[in-house]
């Protein structure tokens, strides 16, 4: 293995210092002076610090910013607030009645990424944000997915060893997160103090694949238990429960540290993510590029104590130490995040009858994995209007990518298993 993760052993000031040179040579790495570079510019921290810090390396920046009319949506102040001061870049701004909103185009087949991924509702979004930058002179795009994982462990992860070597702070953390999240007494318990292992907490996933999925984050010892929608079949339960079963034999945790496990857990996934990313857009000609995802990054965050990163009273601490003096103040002290809750549930109502077709000739249930009267229930529920998104991203996620691979199957090398090559 070639990379391993670090210790976390650096203070909030001592690890941010290496975070900036790790974000800004990761960002120099991708653009040239006099370069016309595209980047998002949500407001949100992470975009912001990827636009000054490609500024400050001669970047020709172009920016675009996708503005929410959802009530208290306050990226609309912070983008144009961070545009006006980026030298010499020209900003595009949308509304979402500019674009094409989610889950349009669920017709149109595409070049199959490597797996299934949730970014599919947002793609019309995404080519019709690059197609502007492209026409702008953008040869690449740098966006800001990664930082929320890179920067931020899950907030039930850090816990567990914290109670341990600081029973003071762990306490108060966990009393912080059981009052913003509402978990219950119970389950604040468990998570401290329940020492199962990696291998017995696998195991018991499998038991519980069919628990509804629930909106509100909920401490779990080890992560997130895979769920399973409604309309997944028997057949698919059990043999998710079996290679459940069978990986818990001999599965070992990524640290024996549960936080540090999370943690890069989290990079892994995020730069998994970012990898479909790239390969969707560079099929669009605007490769997106994902900083935050590198390396260096990663292991500059993964550095500093989990307790420093994060707490219940303060939001992307390290980060806002890291670009002290690059962006300004008043974009650093932001403490909110933003959704776009109007806009999704606009665009479901909107394309209903597509998503309500997806049931007909389902490539999920020609594979015994999805029940089709299960699935034409759910996609022609009323409640598909007022329920949580998990469990609709998953089925478009696989049922798009499946049709994808009918339209445009694999070339058989890239479907053949190749001896691994042991490099780096």
């Amino acid at each position: 293995m070639w990379w391993r993760p670090p210790s976390p052993h650096l203070s909030l000031a001592q690890g941010a210092p290496a975070l900036r040179d790790a974000l800004r040579e990761a960002v120099s790495l991708r653009v040239r002076p006099g370069q016309v570079v595209g980047a998002d510019l949500s407001g949100g921290m992470d975009s912001t610090s990827l636009c000054f810090l490609a500024a400050e390396a001669g970047a020709r920046l172009v920016t675009a910013s996708l503005h929410s009319t959802t009530p208290g949506n306050e990226d609309r102040h912070y983008a144009p607030y961070a545009a006006k001061r980026l030298p010499g870049s020209e900003s595009l701004a949308f509304t979402f009645a500019e674009v094409p909103g989610y889950f349009a185009g669920l017709g149109e087949r595409h070049d199959p990424a490597d797996e299934p991924t949730a970014v599919t509702r947002g793609r019309a979004v995404q080519e019709h944000l690059a197609h502007a930058l492209r026409h702008r002179g953008a040869q690449l795009r740098l966006t800001g997915y990664g930082g929320d994982d890179v920067l931020l462990p899950p907030r039930w992860s850090y816990l567990y060893p914290l109670v341990r070597r600081h029973p003071v702070t762990a306490l108060r953390h966990a009393a912080g997160w059981r009052a913003r999240s509402r978990w219950p007494l119970s389950a604040t318990a468990r998570l401290l103090f329940d020492g199962r292992s990696y291998s017995r907490w696998l195991a018991a996933t499998g038991s519980r694949l069919h628990e509804p999925a629930t909106g509100r984050s909920r401490p779990d010892n080890w992560g997130t238990g895979p769920r399973l929608p409604a309309w997944a079949t028997d057949n698919a339960a059990g043999l998710l429960a079996g290679l459940l079963d069978s990986a818990a034999q001999e599965a070992h945790p990524l640290s024996s540290d549960r936080g540090l496990h999370a943690r890069v857990h989290q990079a892994r996934e995020a730069g998994r993510i970012a990898s479909i990313f790239l390969h969707d857009s560079t099929v669009d000609a605007l490769p997106a590029e994902s900083p935050y995802c590198d390396d260096t990054v990663i292991t500059a965050c993964l550095s500093v104590r989990a307790q420093d990163t994060t707490s219940p009273w303060s939001y992307k601490p390290l980060l806002a130490a890291a670009m002290d003096g690059v962006v300004p103040d008043h974009l650093l002290e932001r403490v909110t995040k933003d959704h776009v809750t109007q806009e999704w549930h606009h665009s479901l109502r909107r394309h209903r009858r597509d998503l309500a077709d997806l049931a007909s000739n389902s490539h999920l249930a020609a594979a015994g994995i999805a029940d089709e009267n299960a699935l034409r229930r759910v996609l022609h529920s009323p409640e598909l209007l007022t329920s949580q998104s998990h469990g609709l991203e998953q089925l478009l996620a696989a049922e798009l990518w499946l049709r994808d691979l009918a339209t445009h199957p694999r070339p058989a090398y890239l479907t053949t298993p190749q001896p691994q090559e042991h490099s780096r």
